[in-house]
């Protein structure tokens, strides 16, 4: 790689400790990644919010360098384990830890965005610009529906940019990545709602071995069937863009069909019912919750059920009335956090989780060890609000 005289200098600590370390992961992954030299970067997403996800070796690195460092660009943060203003549903031992968590990443200046949907709350950039989002739906929505090139950053690829305002300029980066050599080709498949744009992802991102994929969709998928979509594509593998141009050149079809529908349904659906519904893995946006607050307005729900949104959408909602309408219906709403990996939800409490997230269920079967029903919104909220 070629690096300038500033970027050699904080290679050798002349600018501090914790800018030479932010300085030698970039230098690695970008020699991993081919990368030619470090370009500027106007914005960094970071994951590791959550204890559940870093544990004390994250927070002890997190500890030993917040006190001397600060965010040199716009940075804002992933969900947390939990919802701060509702603190009794957690351990005494998890909130100390998750405080101290956010402290760190607070002293070094992140906006406690809490979201895993930062495009949801924050004015996206002009079309090409570079970013570096370690959140993998937030790294594949942005590239692939509002143009900025990002590469899927690990936790600590997001923070050295956070510290440095640089990233390798290697894979999704330069344009020459950006373009498919594999293609999605569908075969008698409905993409009639939010779980189906997420079978359809996770069934890509285990397929697909390049950094892009042309996906036989609708050229400009709403929102929320974008969104499942990209969470799925992350969720299952390396993929980090989507396109449904036609791809040129030579190009490898891989066939997406009612077969292949049904094993990633099978593997990720692995019970009948469960006795809990939990809701926002992506958290959900104000379209959602106005979707959610509308079916159950002077109606309950039958079965417990846990809603995650980032709190900024919670209090634009708020003030339409769509929460008030949701929690009279019996549902919580958690905000700060979301459905994978919260200490919200464990086995020791469920044995069986209703879900419309793909990758929600990819993590609570994996990680949690709990049984998941898959349905999409539309049916979970038929079947389980009267």
């Amino acid at each position: 790689m070629l690096l300038t005289k500033d970027e050699e200098k904080a290679l050798t600590g002349e600018y501090g400790r914790s800018m030479m370390i932010a300085h030698k992961i970039l230098l690695s992954i970008g020699e991993a990644t081919d990368a030619t030299k470090l370009v500027p970067v106007k914005w960094a997403h970071l994951s590791g919010a959550n204890y559940n996800t870093i544990g004390d070796a994250g927070l002890d690195f997190l500890k030993s360098i917040s006190n001397e460092t600060k965010f040199s660009i716009f940075t804002t943060i992933n969900p947390m384990g939990y919802d701060r203003k509702k603190p009794e549903f957690v351990s005494n031992e998890f909130k100390i830890k998750q405080k101290d968590i956010s402290d760190a990443y607070e002293h070094m200046g992140v906006v406690p965005s809490y979201s895993c949907t930062p495009y949801e709350i924050f004015d996206m950039p002009e079309k090409n610009t570079m970013v570096s989002f370690a959140e993998s739906n937030a790294a594949v929505i942005s590239n692939s529906i509002f143009g900025l090139l990002t590469n899927k950053e690990s936790a600590l690829s997001a923070l050295a940019s956070a510290i440095t305002g640089k990233a390798p300029y290697s894979e999704l980066r330069v344009e020459e990545f950006r373009h498919p050599k594999e293609r999605i080709k569908m075969t008698d498949c409905n993409l009639s709602n939010e779980l189906e744009f997420g079978l359809l992802g996770y069934f890509a991102g285990k397929e697909v071995k390049g950094n892009c994929v042309a996906i036989d969709c609708p050229r400009n998928p709403d929102l929320i069937n974008a969104k499942s979509l990209s969470a799925s594509i992350g969720t299952s593998g390396s993929c980090g863009m989507f396109t449904s141009q036609s791809p040129e050149g030579q190009i490898e079809n891989i066939t997406y069909d009612k077969i292949e529908r049904g094993k990633v349904f099978d593997e990720l659906s692995t019970a009948e019912d469960g006795d809990i519904i939990a809701l926002g893995s992506p958290q959900l946006g104000l379209d959602e919750l106005n979707k959610i607050a509308f079916s159950a307005e002077n109606k309950k729900f039958t079965k417990p059920c846990m809603i995650f949104c980032a709190r900024s959408i919670y209090e634009k909602a708020r003030m339409m009335q769509i929460p008030q309408k949701i929690e009279k219906a019996g549902a919580k709403i958690i905000c700060d956090a979301c459905t994978c990996l919260t200490p919200l939800i464990t086995r020791d409490e469920y044995d069986g989780v209703i879900t419309n997230s793909v990758k929600a269920s990819y993590y609570l079967n994996k990680s949690n060890k709990i049984p998941v029903c898959l349905m999409d919104i539309k049916t979970i909220l038929k079947n389980y609000v009267s």
